[in-house]
């Protein structure tokens, strides 16, 4: 039964190591692709490649804040951050507005990172986990809300006039509409990680301490033997021998003789016998 015990404890033990180990195998990886995230938020925010028509002469591309028209030459494209409020629809300002909160707290997340020289790792990654989440949510608001400016007079100039909400005329998704709609998912699966990072964290338990009670005795089984000797482990005595000192004849041993002989009883007191009686056993 104890060499069970003792295997299941050092299986646990390696267990709990080997998960550790992986978990921060993980932990690794979810800060590698966090950095990445970021970077997918940033490209998708900043490039005006979000709608286009490149096969037409009076093509372009359109992006959250910026508008791109051909000409013989190249590209002209107008539109800058700071003119958020002068942009063409309200739908695309929202899909702005909320894309910019995605980029700022993927970035504040990189950031947090460091914090887990000064703070626990499950309150870092418990923190991590909230941004992610902010950023995944407003990346999500500002994809849904950008088909809603597709019925605008600049959208259909380049898309052509059939263009409408979720219709996009002649003008197809490019691929940096479909990048943020990847950080969408990317960003919910890196704050789901996140949080079971923090809430799953394993200690390493302390190495067991095993106990041998080899030569000890129960003490409901203790016979006179052992209350006298004791065990030397269990009671912590030392072992006692009784011995009976020789006996020496004296004068009143002589006078018993003497009288048992006769049939005679002499009662009488002799403190030197009672006080040798006292003394008959004695330890060594």
């Amino acid at each position: 039964m104890g060499a069970k015990v003792i295997e299941y404890v050092e299986a646990s033990q390696i267990y709990a190591t080997n998960y550790i180990r992986n978990s921060k195998a993980i932990a690794v990886l979810w800060a590698i692709f966090t950095i990445c995230y970021s970077i997918i938020v940033i490209v998708s925010f900043v490039t005006p490649d979000w709608i286009g028509d490149l096969e037409s002469e009076t093509g372009g591309r359109i992006g959250l804040w910026k508008i791109c028209e051909r000409n013989e030459m190249s590209d002209v494209c107008i539109g800058k951050l700071e003119d958020i409020l002068e942009m063409p629809s309200m739908s695309f300002q929202i899909a702005t507005i909320f894309a910019g909160i995605a980029v700022a707290t993927s970035l504040l997340t990189i950031l947090c990172l460091v914090l887990m020289i000064f703070l626990k790792s499950t309150t870092v990654f418990h923190l991590c986990g909230w941004m992610q989440i902010l950023s995944a949510i407003s990346m999500i608001v500002a994809c849904v809300s950008f088909p809603f400016g597709w019925n605008s007079d600049e959208f259909r100039k380049i898309c052509s006039p059939e263009a409408n909400r979720f219709e996009v005329g002649l003008c197809s998704i490019r691929w940096a509409y479909a990048l943020a709609i990847i950080a969408c998912i990317d960003g919910c699966i890196l704050a789901t990680l996140a949080f079971i990072l923090a809430t799953r964290h394993i200690r390493l338990q302390p190495d067991p301490t095993y106990s041998r009670n080899i030569g000890t005795v129960n003490n409901a089984y203790i016979t006179d033997v052992h209350s006298i000797a004791g065990s030397r482990k269990s009671l912590n005595l030392k072992p006692v021998l009784l011995v009976t000192p020789p006996h020496i004849q004296t004068a009143d041993d002589s006078i018993s003789q003497f009288s048992s002989r006769n049939g005679t009883n002499h009662r009488f007191h002799n403190p030197m016998h009672h006080h040798h009686h006292h003394h008959q056993q004695f330890q060594l």
